[in-house]
């Protein structure tokens, strides 16, 4: 778990058009992930 004012850990993640984005692609800015399920998936 990660304590609140920590920094985050490096991670990957894969945006909605299947690019690769990795934390340290962002180093220097703010960042805000926003998680919801695709438009086409049941539920």
């Amino acid at each position: 778990m990660i304590e609140p004012g920590q920094p985050a850990p490096p991670f990957e993640v894969q945006d909605h058009l299947g690019n690769t984005l990795r934390l340290s692609d962002f180093q220097g800015h703010n960042v805000v992930l926003w998680f919801y399920p695709k438009a086409d998936t049941p539920g």
